[in-house]
């Protein structure tokens, strides 16, 4: 879906991007991450072409987007910013619409999607469609922004740090509204985020950048439990154990011994195996009762032991 090829971008003397490849696949997110100045945005506005390479390509469905009129380059990238950009003196509705208009989508279709949009995005569209910027909160206005990105279902998804200016509890609800969008099963997202935790629960692969240059591409599990140099662990650093919770999941509790626990299965909660360890904890702390966790297979295990699975995961790979 979207290759990237040697790209490369310098200012002067200063290299900003240097020489960087992947790809991804529909419906696939990556993480762009790192320190400050290494690059990460610089990528992104270079997708679009809001900055032009010095050098390599960016092809979308095997065609360079160097080759396509501009216009019709970003009416296939939805764009999504910290800032939100909506235009205050159109109502949501008028927003969300933007693009879908342009396009000359009919207004029956364009209507039916920001209704279903905003619905997913956690905001009644009855409630909703005919409010102004200034009426909603900062959580709000992102979610609007977000529909007005997916609006035109583009190929593309381009996210600069969208949810940075959010407080803690809204930043996660946000998170999950968006992980768990239909539209996204077929767009190809690239998400530039500095908080580590956002990039391990939000995307397939993670890009780690350092002065321009890569150091590590790979998906969360194995960035965590593979880490390619020391810059990478350091980069990690003291978050480990809160990033494990992200990418292990209840199954990886099956571990030897595990399920002997507990032989009585009547006070467990049945958990999907897939279900990330992170939103079992979450869970568990809203009902103070219940302590054990039933796959769907009726396994059992003690969930006093999440924190120390996540642990013996980082050991075993740090023996390896």
């Amino acid at each position: 879906m979207i290759a990237v090829e040697n790209l490369r971008k310098t200012f002067g003397d200063k290299v900003a991007v240097a020489d960087l490849s992947f790809s991804l696949e529909r419906g696939q997110t990556l993480a762009l991450v790192g320190t400050s100045g290494s690059g990460k945005t610089t990528t992104l506005k270079m997708l679009n072409r809001l900055i032009q390479p010095t050098s390599g390509r960016i092809l979308i469905d095997g065609q360079d987007t160097a080759s396509l009129p501009l216009a019709e380059m970003r009416r296939k990238m939805g764009y999504v910013i910290q800032q939100i950009g909506l235009f205050p003196h159109y109502t949501v509705a008028e927003n969300i619409a933007v693009v879908p208009q342009l396009l000359q989508h009919e207004k029956r279709t364009i209507q039916a999607r920001s209704r279903e949009l905003l619905e997913r995005l956690s905001l009644p569209s009855d409630q909703y469609l005919d409010r102004y910027p200034h009426e909603l909160s900062g959580g709000q206005q992102q979610r609007v922004g977000i529909a007005r990105a997916l609006a035109a279902s583009p190929p593309v998804l381009l996210m600069d740090e969208p949810f940075s200016a959010l407080d803690q509890i809204t930043r996660q609800e946000l998170r999950r509204d968006f992980r768990e969008l239909e539209a996204l099963k077929n767009t190809t997202t690239v998400i530039v985020t500095h908080d580590l935790e956002e990039a391990f629960e939000l995307a397939d692969q993670v890009c780690l950048l350092d002065h321009g240059e890569l150091q590590q591409l790979d998906t969360p599990r194995q960035l965590l439990a593979n880490p390619a140099n020391e810059f990478v662990r350091t980069f990690l650093g003291s978050q480990q154990l809160r990033l494990a919770l992200q990418v292990l999941t209840v199954a990886d509790l099956a571990l030897p011994g595990s399920n002997t626990k507990s032989t009585d299965a009547r006070t467990a909660t049945t958990y999907s195996a897939d279900m990330r360890l992170k939103e079992v904890e979450e869970q568990l702390l809203q009902q103070a009762s219940d302590t054990l966790a039933q796959t769907e297979d009726g396994q059992v295990f003690d969930l006093t032991d999440i924190n120390q699975t996540a642990v013996a995961f980082l050991r075993q790979n740090r023996q390896n």
